[in-house]
């Protein structure tokens, strides 16, 4: 399994950005699609944004869909969440997940798709 770390994660007021990153040390990274889900209590495990290993393609969840960007850093190992004009609803703890993959353009969305996971950083947006 790949080994993932998230940081970034923070209080904020209702229309503030933060930007999440999840770094990974293993080499394999250039051919791991990656993705964030979210969590908040009581609830299940959300898809919020996905990128193939290429970096080239990139996916949504309908609630962050022109608030949120997902980008991938191959030279670094790392990947971002850009997030913007959050809402209280935007709380949660957020999880960094990698999957090995060949297909350069494919995203994935299913928390089954995910193979590894990192221990996810708290995102409190207050009013």
């Amino acid at each position: 399994q790949v080994q993932l770390v998230e940081s970034g994660g923070g209080l904020v007021q209702a229309g503030g950005s933060l930007r999440l990153s999840c770094a990974s040390s293993e080499d394999i990274f250039t051919v791991t699609a990656m993705g964030w889900f979210r969590q908040a209590p009581g609830y299940g495990r959300e898809f919020v944004a996905a990128v193939s290993w290429t970096g080239g393609s990139t996916s949504y969840g309908e609630s962050v869909k022109g608030r949120f960007t997902i980008s991938k850093d191959n030279a670094k190992n790392a990947i971002y969440l850009q997030m913007n004009s959050l809402k209280l609803e935007d709380t949660a703890v957020y999880y960094c997940a990698a999957t090995p993959t060949y297909d350069g353009s494919k995203t994935y969305s299913r928390t089954t798709d995910y193979h590894s996971w990192g221990q996810g950083t708290q995102v409190t947006v207050s009013s």
